[in-house]
């Protein structure tokens, strides 16, 4: 195939999980595609800017797209917060998983900031590209600021510098927050950007001092082990040639940062420092994701350990020998000839993917699996194909970072961040 049909077909492929897996009456999707699978705040997040895409991609008609948003803001506007444990969200802050049908919390888990910012980068995506004056348009962008300006950011932090990474009704504010550099730039962006209750200027700065910069093969970069804690914030914000004071005083940027990352990933992989023999120049992308979750068990006669769903990571681990394709894909506006040489590969090497065209969440040649490729995810993950949408189509159009340069909320917090320069 030519690059773009391949990512014609990629990109509509990872859409489709949104039309399959979203429940129609309320606007929530799926975190997964296996059966009684909750929903996924952030995978909705993802949802609301996929319809963009599919708008400008003819999958979907404008209307469509804006009566698909309009059920999800309406659920969320008279969804129940409150601090007992059978609420959907509290202080403007939704839990992390919810019930499908209900909207109601899942799991006993978590108010969660992170997938809170992931729901509303979404949301703001909307609000930015439904511009017209059509009523439905109109109503997506009130919808938007009054959900956005009901959320008490500066709740989140529990008192301290730094935003807390989650809050239950049965035993308050977790206690850990966020340590070094991962996704939770695009929640200290959106939480500065607030015009109501805006996280502190000294909360990013923080944060921004747990950082940990690494010099690893040769390469200097702002050190994340996944590959997804490099994407998912720019999905949304176009952190080419802007910095804030640490990327200033290292003379790089998030974007370059990311490249390198892509570069140090491409490294290990080649160096396959573990001796799993699966890895190579085009088999690379260590990411959060599912695994064969088999334990430890004896393989070419080595003593192997495999996880679950887990974060893994280059170079200190976790690796188990298991590949997520998906964080090759969505490495394409970081390297797009590496990325799609991988992409390639791995459709060569697992070609019944293109009946789908959604790529698995992890591969492991390495574990026992149906036939001698090895172990495969089953089913598809949200997260994952948001991704690929949303990366797939920056790289091509550059559309979403467009709708964010122009939105306030994303513009307000680069600024009280710290950022300058470029298109900011």
């Amino acid at each position: 195939m030519l690059e773009d049909e391949l990512l014609d077909c990629l990109g509509h492929g990872a859409f489709r999980y949104f039309v399959d897996a979203v429940n129609p009456a309320n606007g929530l999707v799926a975190d997964r595609s296996r059966k009684d699978c909750p929903a996924s705040i952030a995978v909705v997040g993802f949802a609301l800017s996929a319809y963009t895409v599919a708008v400008e991609r003819g999958w979907l008609t404008r209307e469509d797209a804006a009566a698909r948003t309009l059920v999800t803001l309406r659920f969320f506007e008279a969804s129940a917060q409150g601090s007992t444990p059978d609420m959907t969200g509290y202080k403007g802050f939704y839990y992390h998983f919810l019930d499908l049908q209900s909207g109601k919390r899942l799991w006993q888990c978590e108010v969660s900031p992170i997938d809170t910012a992931l729901l509303f980068a979404g949301v703001l995506t909307a609000a930015a590209y439904f511009n017209d004056a059509t009523s439905s348009e109109v109503e997506i962008r009130a919808l938007a600021r009054e959900l956005y300006g009901r959320i008490d950011w500066d709740w989140a932090r529990n008192g301290k510098a730094a935003v807390a990474q989650g809050w239950k009704p049965e035993c308050g504010f977790l206690h850990y927050g966020w340590q070094g550099y991962n996704e939770a730039a695009l929640l200290y962006i959106l939480g500065l950007g607030s015009p109501t209750h805006p996280l502190p200027s000294l909360s990013y700065v923080a944060w921004t001092a747990t950082y940990q910069w690494e010099r690893i093969y040769g390469c200097d970069l702002l050190y994340a082990g996944p590959l997804f804690v490099h994407q998912f914030s720019h999905a949304w914000i176009d952190f080419r040639k802007i910095q804030d004071s640490f990327m200033r005083e290292k003379g790089s940027d998030y974007f370059q940062n990311s490249c390198r990352a892509v570069d140090v990933q491409r490294e290990y992989a080649r160096r396959d420092p573990n001796e799993y023999g699966t890895y190579g120049p085009d088999c690379w992308g260590l990411s959060a994701g599912d695994g064969p979750g088999l334990g430890t068990m004896r393989v070419r006669g080595r003593e192997r350990r495999f996880f679950e769903y887990v974060a893994r990571g280059v170079p200190f681990g976790p690796d188990d020998g298991t590949i997520a394709p998906g964080a090759a894909l969505a490495s394409l506006p970081f390297a797009p000839v590496l990325a799609l040489s991988a992409v390639r590969h791995f459709l060569e090497q697992y070609p019944e993917w293109e009946e789908s065209w959604q790529l698995p969440s992890g591969v492991n040649p390495a574990a026992p699996g149906a036939d001698s490729r090895g172990w495969i995810s089953e089913g598809s993950y949200g997260l994952d194909q948001g991704l690929a949408v949303l990366m797939i189509e920056n790289y091509r159009s550059g559309l979403i970072w467009k709708l964010m340069r122009n939105s306030p909320p994303i513009r307000l917090g680069l600024k009280r961040a710290g950022f300058r320069g470029g298109w900011l």
